[in-house]
C-alpha cells in the first residue's frame, strides 16, 4: 500500500502542475526513488513514457479550453508550456489529428486521456520465477551508447532493437563475443554460444532524459577490451527474474510483460527495493537447450519505520 500511495501522490503533483513547470526531481522525491527509477516504473506499468503521459494530459486539457471560444490559441499554448503557437499546433495535431482552430468546431472529434491512478489488482494466479543472489564487484565491457529516455533512440536516431540488428549484421556482435575468454557468467546456465552477451543499463546519467545502454560481456583477466567501454559493477544483492515458466523449457521472451509484473506486482509486495546502479538482461540457455531471458536488478531490504 505504501508504494501505491507514493505513486499516486506523485501523480497528484503532476496533475496539480500541468499548467506549471513539472520538476522530475520533485516527482522522484515524492515517490522516494531516483528520477530514472520513477520513469522506469512508470513506463513499465503504464507502457508509455512519463513525458508522453504529461504531454497527453496537457493536450487533453488544452482541447477542453479550445471549446471556450474566448480563449486565444496563443494563451492556451503558453498555459500548457508551449513557447510558440506553431509548436503547440504541431503537438496538438499529432495527438488529436486536427488543428487547434478546427477543434473549436462543434462537430470536431477530439481525444481525451484521463488522469491515471495506481490501484491494487489481485493477481497471483501466474507464478513468477525469481531468486536472490549475492555477487562480488566485477567489471563488464562492451558497446555503449547514450539513449534518450522519451523515445529510446541514440543521438543518431537509432533505437535499441535496431542497434542489436545492426551489430549482428556488421560483425560487431561476433567481435564482441570473440573477446570473451574465461566467461564467468557461463559457469551458471548462461549461453556460451552467445558469448554470454547481455544488455546492461548502468544508470549513469548525463541528464534526467538520457541514459547509457551497454551490449556487453563479463570482463575476465583475459578478456580483450581494447576499443570497448569498461564499466564497474559494485558488490550487490540481485533479484533475478526469468521468462522461463518451468524447469523443463517452457517460457517466452516477453520481457515487457515480465518487467510490468516486476514493478506492478513483485515490488509492491516484496520486502525489497530496487536500487539504482544497473540492471542486466541476460540471454540464457538451460540444460535441455531452451533459450530464455533473465532480468537482474540490484536490491536492498526495505527499511521498516
Amino acid at each position: 500500500m505504501d508504494w501505491l500511495q507514493r505513486m499516486n501522490h506523485a501523480i497528484d503533483y503532476i496533475e496539480d502542475n500541468l499548467e506549471n513547470n513539472i520538476e522530475y526531481e520533485q516527482i522522484a522525491r515524492i515517490a522516494l526513488c531516483s528520477v530514472y527509477q520513477f520513469q522506469r516504473m512508470f513506463s513499465f506499468v503504464l507502457e508509455i513514457p512519463l513525458s508522453e503521459y504529461i504531454r497527453r494530459r496537457r493536450l487533453t486539457l488544452a482541447a477542453f479550453d479550445l471549446k471556450n471560444r474566448n480563449n486565444k490559441v496563443t494563451d492556451i499554448a503558453l498555459k500548457y508550456g508551449y513557447e510558440t503557437p506553431e509548436s503547440f499546433s504541431r503537438a496538438f495535431q499529432n495527438l488529436h489529428g486536427l488543428t487547434p482552430t478546427s477543434a473549436r468546431n462543434a462537430e470536431s472529434q477530439l481525444k481525451a486521456y484521463p488522469r491515471i491512478s495506481f490501484q491494487i489488482i489481485l493477481k497471483g494466479v501466474v507464478g513468477m520465477n525469481y531468486r536472490i543472489e549475492k555477487r562480488d564487484a566485477f567489471q563488464v565491457f562492451g558497446l555503449e551508447d547514450i539513449y534518450n529516455y522519451d523515445n529510446i533512440v541514440n543521438q543518431q536516431g537509432v533505437s535499441i532493437p535496431e542497434v542489436w540488428q545492426n551489430i549482428c549484421k556488421n560483425g560487431e556482435f561476433d567481435g564482441l563475443r570473440q573477446s570473451v575468454i574465461g566467461d564467468w557468467w557461463s559457469e551458471g546456465n548462461f549461453n556460451k554460444e552467445l558469448g554470454a552477451v547481455f544488455a546492461y543499463d548502468s544508470y549513469k546519467f548525463t541528464s534526467n532524459t538520457t541514459f547509457p545502454y551497454l551490449i556487453g560481456c563479463y570482463k575476465s583477466e583475459n578478456s580483450k577490451v581494447n576499443g570497448y567501454t569498461v564499466v564497474d559493477v559494485p558488490e550487490s544483492t540481485w533479484a533475478v527474474f526469468s521468462t522461463l515458466s518451468d524447469g523443463n523449457g517452457s517460457g517466452n521472451y516477453d520481457l515487457r510483460s515480465l518487467k510490468n509484473r516486476i514493478f506492478s506486482e513483485w515490488l509492491q509486495t516484496s520486502k525489497f527495493n530496487i536500487l539504482d546502479g544497473g540492471n542486466f538482461e541476460m540471454y540464457c540457455k538451460n540444460k535441455v537447450g531452451y533459450e530464455y531471458c533473465e532480468l537482474w536488478y540490484r536490491i536492498e531490504e526495505k527499511q521498516i519505520g
